[in-house]
C-alpha cells in the first residue's frame, strides 16, 4: 500500500544506524540493496524533514541480544569495542533527539519506547535503518502489534542478506502497512501543512 497519509503525531525511527554495524556492513552489502552510503544519506533526509516539521526524531542502537541459544553464529553480544553503539555522525545526533538502546531486534519489547511515544501522543511511526529483515522488520512489526500506524521507508533501509531484504519489503511490510520512498514520505510530510 503507497503512502497515503500521516497522523498529526507521527515519529521517525531510525534502527541501528551505529558504528559497530554501519561499519561490519559496509562490505558485505550486495548490488541487489541500497548502498550504506544511500541508506545514510536518505536516513539524514528523513531526519531534516521530521526536524523541519518539529516532529520526534527516535534514533535506537542495539546492545546486546536477547537470551536464548540460535543454530546462526553472529549474534551481538558484549563487551563491544569502544564506540561501537555510537550513532553515526552522518545522523547528526542532537540534545532533542530521542535515544533508545535495545537489547532484541525490535524495539518495542524491550526498552519503554511504547510509554514515551504515548506520553506524546505518537499515533504513528515511519520506520528506516538496518538491516531490512530483522532489526527494521521486528521493530516494525511491533509498532503495528501495539497499534501504531505504520510507514516503512524501503530506500532508506538495508540488509547483509539480499533475500531478506527483498523477502521484508515485498511480503511483510504491505501487511504492516504503507511503503514509500524517502521522497514520497517528504513530499506527504510536506503537503499535510499546505
Amino acid at each position: 500500500m503507497p503512502v497515503t497519509a500521516f497522523d498529526a503525531r507521527t515519529a521517525l525511527l531510525v534502527v541501528d544506524l551505529q558504528a559497530g554495524i554501519v561499519s561490519s556492513a559496509i562490505d558485505r552489502l550486495t548490488d541487489d540493496v541500497p548502498s550504506m552510503a544511500q541508506v545514510l544519506d536518505r536516513s539524514r533526509a528523513l531526519i531534516d524533514a521530521f526536524r523541519q516539521h518539529d516532529l520526534p526524531v527516535v534514533l535506537i542502537n542495539v546492545a546486546g541480544s536477547a537470551p536464548g541459544r540460535t543454530q546462526e553464529p553472529g549474534r551481538i553480544s558484549g563487551p563491544f569495542p569502544d564506540g561501537f553503539t555510537d550513532f553515526v555522525r552522518e545522523l547528526d545526533q542532537r540534545p532533542e533527539d530521542i535515544t533508545v538502546t535495545k537489547r532484541t531486534w525490535g524495539v518495542f519489547a524491550s526498552t519503554d519506547l511504547d510509554a514515551r511515544l504515548r506520553a506524546m501522543a505518537i499515533t504513528q511511526v515511519i520506520v528506516a535503518g538496518i538491516a531490512t529483515g530483522t532489526g527494521v522488520e521486528s521493530t516494525a512489526r511491533q509498532a503495528f502489534e501495539q497499534g501504531y500506524n505504520v510507514t516503512l521507508a524501503i530506500d532508506a533501509m538495508t540488509d547483509m542478506r539480499a533475500s531478506a531484504h527483498r523477502y521484508s519489503i515485498d511480503n511483510v511490510f504491505p501487511r504492516l502497512g504503507e511503503t514509500g520512498t524517502v521522497q514520497e514520505i517528504i513530499d506527504l510530510l510536506g503537503s499535510k501543512e499546505a
